[in-house]
């Protein structure tokens, strides 16, 4: 599904990512940790080509995507929910989901029923402006608006930051079961352990901009969180 070999990213003369691979199977929950400022949003933007990446690949579905533009990667399946969200707090519910739609590869004019059947606030709500939402609900809204695209990978940057247990809970159901229902592959970031260990099948730590541990989530151990997550 996602293969990433030997990826090297920089900002400025600052190397970030350093010989980097990762590979991601296909209908898999895979979650990326470690602590703060090792890489792990950087990866995520080079692989929706936000950054493009200095030398090494990226492949999705065995297509060498390096020279993709975002928009491009994003029909070809690949979805992304930004940390911070990042929806558009002027617009309505329903206008930030539709907005999504021009990205479809297949052209489908109105928002697909499972949208509003995953979160039923997004239905109950769809009048009213983003800005107008809690911060649980904008997440539930920027994870509807990726899914609009109907993607084959769904990157998720901290879903469970700063919103409260009881969406964290809600948004953990929904991602295992776009997982595994659904056949989603999934991609995340995240600092929760617990819910880390909930919804994932692999782990993938990093440090310093580099991958130091992979492995079944189930094998995270005391010793790998003492070591590369404990602050």
């Amino acid at each position: 599904m996602l293969q990433i070999k030997n990826i090297n990213q920089y900002y400025g003369q600052s190397h970030i990512l350093w010989d980097l691979s990762l590979h991601l199977k296909q209908g898999t929950c895979g979650c990326l940790i470690g602590r703060n400022g090792v890489g792990k949003t950087t990866l995520l933007k080079s692989i929706t080509g936000i950054l493009p990446v200095r030398d090494g690949s990226i492949e999705f579905n065995s297509r060498n995507i390096n020279k993709l533009a975002t928009e491009m990667r994003a029909r070809a399946g690949i979805g992304y929910v930004p940390q911070g969200r990042e929806i558009f707090p002027l617009l309505t519910v329903e206008e930030n989901l539709t907005i999504s739609l021009g990205a479809r590869a297949d052209k489908l004019r109105n928002i697909p029923t499972h949208i509003y059947e995953l979160f039923p606030v997004l239905k109950e709500m769809k009048h009213r402006r983003g800005g107008d939402l809690s911060g649980g609900q904008q997440q539930q809204l920027a994870i509807g608006r990726a899914l609009v695209l109907n993607p084959k990978l769904l990157i998720l940057d901290e879903p469970t930051e700063g919103i409260q247990p009881n969406i964290v809970r809600d948004i953990g159901d929904v991602i295992r079961k776009l997982n595994r229902e659904f056949g989603l592959t999934v991609l995340l970031v995240e600092q929760k352990l617990p819910f880390a260990r909930r919804v994932a099948d692999d782990f993938f730590i990093m440090e310093k901009g580099n991958m130091v541990a992979t492995g079944p989530i189930a094998e995270l151990n005391d010793d790998l969180v003492q070591r590369y997550l404990s602050v």
